[in-house]
């Protein structure tokens, strides 16, 4: 048990000192722009990547995204733009919770410029404080995780959206591993509608 909390805490610190990074660098470097304050719930379903899941799970964290500099646009009133998402929540599976941190550094986004309607991609990584939960082992405190969905803002800087999300340690941590898929809602607040 104490090993837990100690594994639960590191977790933690990384995550808070990574928060810390990326705010600092935005104000210092100009270079990311906050986009959205994101509250996030979702459950897992039949996965459609890889082997079943042993186990239910529940999430629910707090996103925030960054616009990067990387800006084209296509046509008129769309875009094709970059941006960073970072999370902070939990994972709930066989009655245990989880402390659950996400870093897409590149979410590739295809949308209206009037924030209507997104479509958005991206890759990283996600710690997980423990990585067991009850018979499912995702193997190990890291886990890729792929994001795939769609977003909209429909009432001045609100919004709604949907995204699939995909846990994954790709075999680094043995065979046996398995990670988790889920549907996640989500409610938005978009930063500086007024520009």
């Amino acid at each position: 048990m104490r090993q837990i909390g100690t594994r639960a805490r590191l977790c933690y610190a990384i995550a808070f000192w990574l928060l810390i990074a990326m705010g600092g660098s935005s104000l210092d470097a100009g270079v990311l722009r906050p986009e959205t304050l994101v509250l996030r719930g979702g459950f897992s379903g039949g996965s459609p990547i890889g082997e079943e899941e042993m186990v239910d799970f529940h999430q629910a964290d707090l996103a925030i995204t960054a616009r990067l500099p990387w800006e084209r646009e296509i046509g008129t009133g769309w875009i094709l733009g970059a941006r960073l998402l970072a999370s902070a929540g939990m994972l709930r599976g066989a009655q245990e919770t989880k402390g659950l941190f996400t870093l897409v550094p590149l979410d590739v986004m295809f949308g209206r410029k009037d924030g209507l309607l997104a479509i958005d991609m991206g890759v990283g990584g996600a710690l997980v404080s423990d990585y067991r939960f009850g018979q499912q082992n995702f193997g190990g405190p890291f886990q890729f995780v792929w994001t795939f969905g769609v977003t909209s803002r429909f009432l001045g800087p609100i919004g709604a959206g949907y995204h699939f999300q995909h846990y994954s340690d790709a075999t680094i941590y043995g065979s046996d591993s398995r990670g988790a898929d889920l549907h996640l809602f989500e409610l938005i607040y978009w930063f500086g509608t007024g520009e």
